[in-house]
């Protein structure tokens, strides 16, 4: 599948069987994703429908959740440089899970795989069930089970169909919705500042713990908008010129959705009063009537919303292919995941796709709601670990001074951006809370039995 410039091949553990590999670990000459869809792949995957109710779901820490917001830009913009590092010097489609068995072997590989996994089909499950909520405000569908279940599983398998049609399909699909989804927000961005008003920011302190407290707590929610920075290293081997092209489309997509993020949450705190938007369910909504008047913001917001979504499914079904791709290329994962067509995985499509759907059914006909909005709240965990599994190589090059892994002449750079990136993935993983760490850490372990019979098979 892949041919150009020779990279480095992955380090192989003395005491382990030599395993099949890909034939040729990088790029196609065909990859469909230039800077311009990397880009938006990374911020459609980055801005789901999550940027609609943030302002609202920070709003009783007061404003010191913008400084939250700051600290958090500067920690996923250092880890997306990390990601770009990587990248160039293996530009493998798999990203985190190249990164972690390059480094530190197959078992670390396989849970970055296996955590990452986990992470994208259930994430689609919980995006297709919010994007029931918004479509109910333009069409009574929410009313009925079954009606609700139909139109989530829509949600989900028409982008898995734009994804079996080929990476040019899915890559199209994402730069539309990108650009369709940002011109809504960037209208309610830009306008919010001619009708900010002070008064509606409400305290700096909120919830009186002190500045330090607050803008933890804030955190806490804030952490999860940030996941999907590393979407254009998940899908290196897709992308043209990857070695300049994944670094680039990381920070430029994080930077494009930190502007939005902190424009669109600072538009909402100073257009809809401090009282009101701390009860609201529909945040930007309310900004829109506040600023001209009507009911109308609500049908235009859902309409965004949905974009938003559609989007973001799009590119999350795609990296939810493209882990267990590249571990079943490593004889890590079921032979069957790399099955493709067109560039696309097939069957991780179909088998991601149909996992999320199962846990929608679930979560729909059993009422479950507790138990979903926990296992939600799990992929925050499931999402840090390959994070921390590439920084963690990072650093582990650095240390041992390769010189094919590390720039010498910016030693002290890329130390420093390392452990900026690795501190930023552990506060990743201590705003996840205990419950979502404890039940993470179980379903990371689940894994364990897979990757058991793959090795068990493999040495006979």
């Amino acid at each position: 599948m892949h041919s150009s410039p020779a990279v480095p091949r992955q380090a192989t553990r003395p005491s382990s069987p030599e395993i099949p590999g890909p034939a040729d670990p990088t790029p196609s000459k065909n990859a469909r994703f230039g800077l311009a869809t990397a880009t938006a792949l990374v911020m459609g995957n980055i801005i789901g429908g999550g940027i609609f109710m943030i302002p609202a779901a920070v709003a009783p820490f007061g404003t010191v959740s913008l400084v939250s917001f700051a600290v958090l830009t500067v920690g996923a913009i250092a880890l997306a440089l990390v990601f770009g590092q990587l990248a160039r010097r293996n530009p493998r489609t798999g990203g985190p899970y190249v990164y972690a068995r390059e480094a530190f072997g197959d078992f670390a590989g396989f849970l970055s795989a296996w955590s990452y996994w986990i992470t994208t089909w259930v994430s689609n499950a919980a995006l297709a069930v919010a994007a029931v909520g918004y479509l109910d405000v333009l069409l009574p569908v929410g009313h009925s089970t079954a009606v609700s279940i139909t139109v989530a599983l829509a949600f989900q398998w028409l982008p898995a169909l734009a994804n079996l049609a080929g990476t040019r399909y899915v890559g199209a699909v994402q730069l539309v919705s990108t650009v369709l989804k940002f011109i809504p927000l960037l209208v309610v961005s830009t306008a919010g500042l001619f009708f900010f008003d002070p008064k509606n920011l409400g305290p700096f302190d909120g919830n009186g713990q002190g500045w330090a407290g607050g803008m933890t707590a804030a955190a806490a929610i804030l952490l999860f908008s940030y996941l999907g920075v590393e979407s254009a290293a998940m899908s290196a081997g897709e992308v043209r010129d990857p070695e300049r092209n994944v670094g680039r489309a990381s920070v430029l997509g994080t930077t494009g959705a930190a502007v939005v993020y902190l424009l669109g949450t600072l538009a909402v705190f100073g257009t809809v009063a401090h009282g009101q938007l701390v009860h609201s369910t529909a945040p930007f909504s309310d900004a829109v009537d506040a600023m001209f008047g009507g009911t109308w913001g609500g049908t235009l917001i859902a309409v965004a919303a949905l974009v938003s979504m559609a989007g973001a499914l799009n590119g999350w079904t795609l990296l939810a292919a493209q882990a267990p791709y590249a571990a079943a290329k490593d004889g890590l994962f079921p032979a069957a995941f790399t099955k493709e067509r067109r560039g696309v995985p097939t069957f991780g499509v179909v088998v991601s796709v149909a996992l999320a759907s199962a846990l929608t059914v679930l979560n729909f006909a059993s009422g479950a709601k507790g138990a979903f909005d926990t296992l939600v709240l799990v992929t925050t965990f499931t999402a840090t670990v390959p994070y921390l599994l590439s920084t963690a190589a990072q650093l582990y090059w650095l240390v041992r001074g390769a010189t094919d892994k590390v720039d010498n002449g910016r030693l002290v750079r890329d130390a420093v951006l390392g452990l900026g990136a690795f501190g930023f993935s552990l506060w990743l993983l201590a705003g996840a809370g205990y419950s979502a760490v404890y039940q993470g850490v179980l379903f990371l372990f689940a894994g364990i039995l897979v990757y058991v019979w793959m090795a068990g098979r493999r040495r006979d």
